[in-house]
Order: structure tokens, then C-alpha cells, then sequence
């Protein structure tokens, strides 16, 4: 028979405790006890659970035919010393002191963080070979606590007995401890995460129910560019693991499972896909100046709107009035989507089934060196890949319509702005922006370094460049400078940046504005530091917040602010947050006009 071990405990980047064990006082029951009626009874009346409830939790064999079994988790001091000063009378029953997660900053980090529960029998079933799971024991589910739960679980204790011919324990010949799982540090800064949820509820939920502010979910990532490592990851609406603690209430899990509580366990920072929107320009832009279609002196003519493929589709750009005659660098600076049209009509010509000499799919490829449509492999489950439309892809998705199949001119300007079919996670967009910065294709992490119970460190993550992606030094030079603009006129950015010291002008960013049928817009702002020897990016988006500059800019500089702040030591401020209350209130956003 085994005893569970307490879990490793996880730290964040400075030492802050951000997940810990608490002491509990468990009571255990010899199978024998299912015999004695009197005895059953006698627990039910102390600890005040039902007769049926007790013989069902010591009949249960799950844990092992001689395994004592769990009558009741947490139990309190009071019902503990009862059954010592009248062990007489609870023949078989023990008390024993086991432990389970507390989360003490609550909802902080929360999709980070993950919570616990008991091994489902699907997941016995996947147990590694190096790890010995039982019924009964309490498992990682989801974020760090289910990434790495081989490392933060410990050793069961064992516990060797003499039974009798009926299987009752007759002796107990031996026992040995549990031994506590290693201890993890993750790359997380707790007051950098504590700005960024603040922020992000301030902004959608200020009176705590969704709908009353601006947009409805929302996701901050703020990483270290130098080496993939995430200081913050902040998605909203969120919750507290602390409710999983002893096994989460039906009543609670209804309510995070309806479309009027926007899903709060739902990491939206790696699993929530959105169109890129003007965001995209960068890649896009880098990509038309490789083939050519785009240089440091070519001009092109902004009306308003076009039809570069004498279609009679028109399409817009986001300024009505147009923007008159514009190069390469202030198209992107004021975000010009004609540009962008005329470049996606350039790669689509020279497309060989238009009779041109380049890949059909180069504009892609060139996206997809920056990690967009691929998992960034960040150590969390349940990231999803976005998309980058292609040909193939589209002629797959309406298999069944073969009529709407068909790739289009039209596909690849919407693609080439971020629109159309594109879909990415902030993750994917800091990780992308980050190499725009410096050159090099981080892989992202949350894992600083593992412990072990003596405080040695164990193991140590090592940063990973995923890839350099083959760009022009000088075409590199066109984009940053180009960034390193956009913000200028950005009076509310430049304040929020202003309070942490941070000049404006020392930032590369880019705003977007993603419309989405039936819904308000997707508000964007990714933004890196300092513009020389980059160090910091930052990737937010608010959904149905409308405009990328006004709404997703501000909380997003902040966060870059708070990043630069608390690297000198001035930021340090970092209290316990509430989860969601699962309530919102009816939106009517609409699609706003776009800026950006």
C-alpha cells in the first residue's frame, strides 16, 4: 500500500511562492471496516457525512484491495481529535496528514499556474513508465502543474502489512514517508503578471462583470527576447485554481462552460486564434521587399479604395480619403492597406499557375519563417498552430462546395493585411515580432530551473533559436525603422510608457484592428525595447475592443513599461486576484471604423 506525496512546490523567476501545499488531515479506514456497521456509523455522526457515503468510500477498491481507504479529505481539527480520544471505538481508523495545492495570490497566473485533480482512469492508462500513478492520487490537469508533473509529483510512501485470510490488515509491518516532489521555477516576474491581469480586467471588466468595459477577452504576453523566456502571460477572463482544490463543484463548472461566462479556463494567449490584422504588415512587408515588389524607393498611389485586379471587387483601405502618394515605410507607419494590396498583387502574378516564375505560396513561406501557422512549442499544452491560408488549404475547407475553392487575388489581399482566413495567438505574434527585433526565432518558455528538496538546482532550461530567418540586413532595417514610428503619434502610448520612464521613441510597434463577422473588432498592439539590442516584447490583443492603438495600445505599453521597471528594481507590488465571476452583460460593439 502506498501513502501520495506532496507535490514539488513552483516559484517564480525572483523566488515568489506562487503555488504551495497546505496541510490537511485525512481519514483513512482499514477495508475491514466495511464490515462493521457500528463503526460506519459512528464516522458518519462525526464527520457528518451520510451512512451510504461512508460504506461507498471504504468499499471503494480502486486505490488496491488493501489500501486504506479515504472517508474524508480536510476533515477538521476537532472531528480529528475525537476519533484519537476514542480509538476504542473506531477500530481501523486513522487519521493522517496529507497535503493539497494552495494557490495564494488566487487567480495570478492562473492559465500559467494550472490546477490539480484526481487520475482519471483515461490518464492511468498514459502514466510514463518512471512515474507510478494510483487511483486516488492527485495529478497535474492543466498548465504547468499537468507539463510538468512529472517533476513536481514525488515518491509515494509505502506501507507494508499482514492480512488475513479475508484480506483484512492484520499488522502493519513497515512504513516508509512519501517524498515531496522537486520544486519549480519558472521565468515568470509575479509584478510584471500582476500589471498585465490588472490591466486587461481594468479595461473589460472594471465593475468585474464582462460587457462593461472595453472588448470581452483578451490575452497579454510579455517576453525576454535575448532568450524566449516569458516574464508574462495574461488571459482573460480567468479563474482561480483554488476551486479545484478537493475536486471542483458541478455548479461551478456549469458556469465556466457557458458562452455568457466567455469560457474563463480557456488559455486565450496560446489557444485563442484571431486575425492578425494590420500586425501582419511586418512580416508581409519584409516578405514584398525579399522578391522585390517592394524597396526603400518605390512609391505607390492611395485613393481610398481598389481594384488592382479590374475585378469590380473593390476593396478599401482603412482611410476612405487615401493617403495620397506613399512609400513602403509610411505605408506601414499609417498602416496604408493599399500598399499591401499591391504587393499581394505582385506575388500573385508571379505565381506559377498566373504564368510566373515564384512559388504560388512565397508570400506564405515567407510569413511562416516567422513561426505563424506552427506551434511556437512553448512548455503549456493545448497550443494551437493558427493558420496561414493557402491554395491547398482552401480547396480542402470547401472539399464539399468545390465552387468556393478556388484561390483568388482577392484571398492574398486579405491575407497579405492579416485578414481574410488568417488566424494567430498573441504568443505567435510576440514570438514573430521578437524576431523582427533581433533576427533570431525564440522558442518561448516558462521553466527557469527545477530544485530538488534541498534547494540544488537540478536542471536548468537552456534557450533555444528556433531559426534566423533568411531577411536582408538591409530590408530588416526598412521594417524597424518603419516601427520604430508608429507609435509616435500615439499620445495615450506615449503616456503609459512615460510613467515607467520609457521614451516612445525608443520602441518598435505595430497596432491592428481585426474585423470579424458578427462581432466588434479585434484590437491589436505589439511593441518591443529598446529599439537598439532589443530586450522586451510585448504582444496584446482585446477582443471585440475596436480599435488596436486606442484600446490593445495602452495596456500593452504598460506591460513593456512594467517589464523595464521591474528589471530595475522598481516594480515589486503583487496581490492576490479574484477569478472570474462568470457573469457579462449584452454587448453590442459592432465593427467600428479602422485606424490602424
Amino acid at each position: 500500500m502506498s501513502t501520495p506525496a506532496p507535490r514539488g512546490l513552483i516559484y517564480d523567476a525572483d523566488g515568489l511562492l506562487l503555488v504551495k501545499n497546505r496541510t490537511t488531515l485525512t481519514v483513512l479506514a482499514d477495508a475491514s471496516v466495511a464490515e462493521d456497521h457500528d463503526v460506519m456509523a459512528r464516522l458518519s455522526a462525526v464527520l457528518g457525512i451520510p451512512l451510504p457515503i461512508v460504506r461507498m468510500r471504504i468499499q471503494d477498491q480502486s486505490s488496491g484491495a488493501q489500501s486504506q481507504r479515504v472517508v474524508a479529505s480536510d476533515a477538521s481539527q476537532r472531528d480529528a481529535a475525537v476519533l484519537a480520544e476514542h480509538s476504542d471505538a473506531f477500530s481501523g481508523v486513522s487519521v493522517q496528514e496529507r497535503t493539497v495545492r494552495e494557490y495564494p495570490y488566487g487567480a495570478l497566473a492562473a492559465h500559467v499556474l494550472g490546477y490539480t485533480g484526481p487520475v482519471s482512469e483515461d490518464e492511468l492508462a498514459t502514466v510514463p513508465d518512471n512515474r507510478t500513478v494510483e487511483l486516488g492520487d492527485t495529478v497535474g490537469k492543466s498548465g504547468i502543474e499537468a507539463y510538468y508533473d512529472n517533476i513536481l509529483a514525488g515518491e509515494h510512501g509505502t506501507r507494508r502489512v499482514v492480512v488475513d485470510s479475508q484480506g483484512s490488515v492484520v499488522e502493519v509491518e513497515s512504513e516508509t514517508p512519501p517524498t515531496r516532489g522537486t520544486d519549480v521555477y519558472l521565468t515568470i516576474t509575479s509584478a510584471v503578471q500582476y500589471v498585465a491581469a490588472t490591466e486587461r480586467a481594468q479595461l473589460i471588466a472594471p465593475t468585474g462583470d464582462i460587457g462593461e468595459g472595453k472588448g470581452t477577452t483578451g490575452a497579454i504576453v510579455a517576453m525576454d527576447v535575448t532568450d524566449g523566456s516569458i516574464i508574462a502571460m495574461a488571459s482573460y477572463p480567468t479563474f482561480d485554481p483554488t476551486t479545484f482544490t478537493g475536486g471542483i463543484s458541478q455548479d461551478v463548472w456549469d458556469l465556466y462552460s457557458t458562452e455568457e461566462s466567455y469560457y474563463p479556463l480557456l488559455n486565450r494567449a496560446i489557444s485563442g486564434t484571431f486575425p492578425a490584422a494590420s500586425t501582419y504588415k511586418a512580416f508581409t512587408s519584409l516578405a514584398g521587399l525579399k522578391y522585390g515588389f517592394a524597396d526603400d524607393k518605390r512609391t505607390w498611389g492611395c485613393g481610398g479604395s481598389w481594384d488592382g485586379f479590374n475585378s469590380g471587387d473593390w476593396q478599401n483601405c482603412w482611410l476612405l480619403s487615401g493617403h495620397g502618394d506613399i512609400n513602403l515605410h509610411n505605408g506601414i507607419v499609417v498602416s496604408c492597406d493599399i500598399v499591401f494590396y499591391e504587393i499581394a498583387k505582385d506575388f500573385f502574378f508571379a505565381g506559377k499557375t498566373q504564368g510566373g516564375t515564384i512559388s504560388d505560396t512565397a508570400l506564405q513561406e515567407e510569413i511562416a519563417r516567422f513561426g505563424f501557422g506552427s506551434r511556437t512549442g512553448i512548455d503549456l499544452s493545448g497550443e494551437e498552430t493558427g493558420r496561414i491560408p493557402t491554395p491547398a488549404w482552401k480547396a480542402q475547407h470547401w472539399a464539399d462546395v468545390p465552387t468556393e475553392g478556388a484561390w483568388h487575388g482577392g484571398d492574398l489581399t486579405n491575407m497579405v493585411i492579416g485578414q481574410g482566413d488568417v488566424l494567430i495567438t498573441p504568443l505567435q505574434n510576440a514570438v514573430g515580432y521578437g524576431a523582427v527585433a533581433t533576427g533570431k526565432l525564440m522558442k518561448p518558455h516558462l521553466l527557469k530551473e527545477v530544485r530538488n528538496t534541498s534547494g540544488e538546482t537540478a536542471v536548468t532550461f537552456t534557450p533555444e533559436v528556433v531559426s534566423e530567418p533568411e531577411v536582408d540586413e538591409k530590408n530588416y532595417k526598412i521594417v524597424r525603422e518603419a516601427l520604430g514610428e508608429v507609435s509616435l503619434s500615439e499620445s495615450k502610448i506615449a503616456w503609459a510608457l512615460s510613467e515607467y520612464g520609457v521614451d516612445v521613441k525608443d520602441i518598435g510597434s505595430k497596432t491592428g484592428t481585426g474585423e470579424v463577422a458578427g462581432k466588434g473588432d479585434v484590437a491589436w498592439y505589439v511593441c518591443y525595447y529598446p529599439l537598439k539590442n532589443p530586450k522586451y516584447v510585448v504582444s496584446c490583443c482585446i477582443e471585440q475592443g475596436g480599435g488596436g492603438a486606442v484600446t490593445a495600445g495602452p495596456p500593452g505599453a504598460t506591460v513593456l513599461g512594467a517589464c523595464v521597471a521591474a528589471e530595475r528594481g522598481d516594480l515589486t507590488e503583487v496581490n492576490p486576484l479574484a477569478g472570474s465571476s462568470g457573469r457579462s452583460v449584452a454587448v453590442s460593439f459592432g465593427s467600428a471604423a479602422r485606424t490602424d
